[in-house]
């Protein structure tokens, strides 16, 4: 096969038809695929079937590490199913907030070759069984099988979709074409009473007949092809929006009543499948015919007399209010600042159609750049540092509280004489971002096209940047909280570990709290004279500022017993007794070595902790259990017994506290053995390379994370020396 036929069969048109032919042959109604770019930490939205693109905005970018279906069935390399509104209400509420309607969904991994690829998501109507049938799981693990297959190849071929608008597929319709021809179709529809219409499975009309445009107030050539609440002002309202999203997901048929301006009011019944909806209009002095001729579907109270005039709409109203309760939902998740842009880049520039987006906050009398996208890193620089004093549209709405919109940089220059045009974008946003009453920043937002800001998307807008503002503030203080605690955890740590010829160290420590929540994991490195070191690792028991204080003096006394020339047994043993008369209602594990570099010597004493690991200098790895004793802080009788272990020139000795091994259902033992394999893999001359690997291993870690990894080079202390 050339390298044409290889990318021919990987090419977009590929990847649709695999995943047309999945949600057909399901019995799906929507589809949902997603790429994972190689090291990346997202899944992006590549195409969707049978739903509009607004539906799809809110879900385009998906972290990996997210809690929302797709997210964890890519994490756990499994299936996950939803069966109904209840399970995802309990399961993933902020979705459940975002898509309040009745349906079934299957969330799966992606994968060939080992590696993880993409995720797909499928949608069933409500009517769905509450399980997945047998034949129903074959056809999805056959097509998430050739999908996956498709995408790595893909990759290979550097013809992975590229991350950006998502294809919109039609969806394989399973309704059968009338055998009428088309002079017939039109005079059996001119006489059923009232108007019908067709809607696709964007959302758009396909189809008017004559009596549907009379009673809609419009042409029938001005309503193809666009959406209702697009081409009928008196429809944008979201009660009738949220009747058709109610529709097109839940496929149940769905009826509400509407009031032309200035008096006419319509009743609407809609009847959907996979491929769009059909729509039967009567005057409201027929409803009672209609509802009873729709019976068992869901009747919407969207009785409605808008009079929104053409220019003063924006972006519909129900689908702003989707994306403000999804923003409301993800901004709650953010821990720190940096997390706050993010995900306010991720969730506003696609809702609002924003090209680029920065967000600025007063620090030291100037106006800082938190964060940007969109935007060149360069242009950034201008604006960054700007003092408060500035007359600039982002200092100004920070001293009103009222938001700036320019349609053109003609209208900003009038307000803003000394302003220059730097870039190519050509209307803005600028927000003040607000928390308790007051200004904590504010947020720009860019267009490449002109906008012209309509009063209800100003109204959208303010209200999206008023939840970054409540974000913003609670962002900066967990990371003054962190900072606090990162200080303190650090300050307790050995800021130096000692130099001894012939001996190499790397260690690292790995906090698993959030904020003000450290731990009281420690490790020590004690040079005891030209040849001789010691070295300790312990865990004190808990996660907070008491845990860390007994950690600081549980290190002291071992490093103070160490120093006068104590022995391993007896170092644990005076420790110990210190921790008991202490009484802190905590205990602490330590493991600690006496290494003699002249001799090949290493001696070990436990109390509690996990064994060392050993690896030689052939590559072979062993693991390292001294007598086991008593945490310290329990028994001040307790002994600790010591144990001798050879110790030669080109050996790793890796001390770490459980953080880095234990995970749920996994067996210490086997966790243990599965370290020594990773040690065994890793090269031997860098530490601190070796220290990384082990570290992202534990990528996830439940507890805090310390460790200390010796290496001996080939040439005794000596030797060194003479060198």
């Amino acid at each position: 096969m050339t390298q044409s036929d290889a990318t021919a069969d990987v090419a977009p048109e590929s990847v649709d038809l695999a995943l047309l032919d999945l949600v057909r042959d399901c019995g799906a109604s929507r589809g949902l695929l997603y790429v994972l770019p190689r090291n990346g930490d997202a899944l992006w939205l590549v195409a969707l079937t049978g739903a509009p693109r607004e539906m799809a905005v809110p879900w385009t970018r998906v972290g990996v590490a997210d809690s929302l279906p797709v997210a964890d069935a890519v994490r756990s390399g499994r299936l996950v199913w939803i069966g109904d509104m209840e399970d995802m209400a309990r399961r993933y509420p902020r979705t459940s907030l975002v898509l309040p309607y009745a349906f079934a969904l299957a969330a799966a991994p992606l994968a060939a070759r080992g590696s993880v690829v993409g995720g797909l998501v499928l949608l069933w109507p409500a009517a769905h069984p509450p399980r997945l049938s047998g034949a129903e799981r074959a056809v999805i693990d056959a097509g998430c099988r050739r999908l996956g297959r498709l995408l790595h190849d893909a990759a290979d071929c550097n013809a992975l979709p590229a991350p950006g608008e998502p294809r919109i597929l039609p969806h394989p319709s399973r309704a059968l074409a009338l055998r009428a021809e088309g002079s017939e179709q039109a005079a059996f529809i001119a006489r059923l009473p009232g108007g019908a219409c067709a809607l696709d499975d964007t959302g758009r009309f396909t189809f008017v007949t004559p009596e549907a445009a009379r009673l809609l107030g419009a042409d029938a050539d001005t309503l193809l092809g666009a959406l209702p609440w697009e081409a009928l002002p008196w429809m944008d309202v979201p009660e009738i929006e949220d009747c058709y999203r109610s529709t097109m997901v839940s496929e149940r048929p769905t009826t509400f009543s509407a009031v032309r301006p200035p008096d006419t009011r319509l009743a609407f019944a809609l009847y959907p499948d996979p491929s769009g909806i059909s729509v039967r209009i009567t005057r409201s002095d027929s409803r009672d015919e209609l509802a009873s001729s729709a019976a068992g579907s869901h009747s919407a109270p969207a009785h409605t007399d808008g009079t929104a005039e053409p220019d003063a709409r924006g972006p519909s109203r129900a689908g702003s209010l989707y994306h403000l309760m999804h923003m409301a939902a993800t901004l709650t998740e953010a821990l720190g600042v940096q997390d706050v842009v993010d995900q306010a880049a991720d969730q506003l520039m696609p809702a609002l159609g924003a090209t680029a987006m920065a967000v600025m906050a007063p620090r030291g009398g100037r106006l800082r750049i938190l964060g940007h996208r969109g935007y060149e890193a360069e242009l950034m620089e201008r604006f960054d540092h700007l003092p408060l004093n500035a007359d600039t549209p982002a200092v100004r709405v920070m001293e009103t509280g009222s938001p700036h919109f320019f349609r053109g940089f003609d209208e900003l220059r009038r307000s803003y004489p000394e302003a220059v045009h730097f870039d190519d974008k050509t209307s803005w946003a600028f927000l003040p971002l607000i928390a308790s009453g007051r200004a904590v920043g504010s947020l720009v937002l860019a267009y490449d096209r002109p906008r012209h800001f309509p009063p209800t998307e100003r109204a959208v807008i303010t209200a999206l940047a008023g939840l970054v503002g409540q974000a913003l503030e609670r962002g900066r203080l967990y990371d003054t909280q962190f900072a606090v605690a990162h200080q303190l955890q650090a300050a307790l740590l050995p800021r130096h570990l000692p130099s001894l010829p012939g001996l190499h160290v790397a260690a690292r420590y790995r906090p698993a709290g959030h904020g003000v929540a450290v731990g009281g994991d420690f490790y020590d490195l004690i040079r005891l004279n030209d040849t001789t070191v010691a070295a300790a690792i312990g865990d004190v028991q808990g996660h907070d500022i008491d845990a860390a204080a007994l950690m600081g003096q549980v290190r002291t006394a071992v490093h103070s017993q160490a120093a006068a020339g104590a022995s391993p047994g007896d170092v644990l043993g005076r420790t110990n007794r210190l921790l008991v008369g202490l009484d802190p209602g905590r205990f602490a594990s330590c493991l600690y070595a006496h290494l003699d570099l002249g001799r090949h010597g290493l001696c070990l004493a436990s109390a509690g902790h996990p064994p060392a690991v050993l690896r030689h200098a052939d590559g072979h790895t062993e693991v390292l259990s001294p007598p086991p004793g008593l945490l310290l802080g329990i028994d001040d009788q307790a002994d600790y017994l010591a144990a001798e272990f050879p110790l030669h020139p080109g050996c790793v000795l890796v001390l770490y506290t459980d953080g880095l091994i234990e995970r749920p259902g996994v067996d210490l033992d086997d966790a243990v053995s599965t370290l020594a394999g990773l040690i065994a893999r890793t090269d031997p001359e860098d530490p601190d390379a070796m220290a990384d690997t082990l570290v992202r291993h534990a990528s996830d870690p439940a507890d805090d994370v310390a460790l200390l990894i010796l290496h001996l080079d080939g040439a005794t202390p000596d030797q060194a020396g003479d060198d």
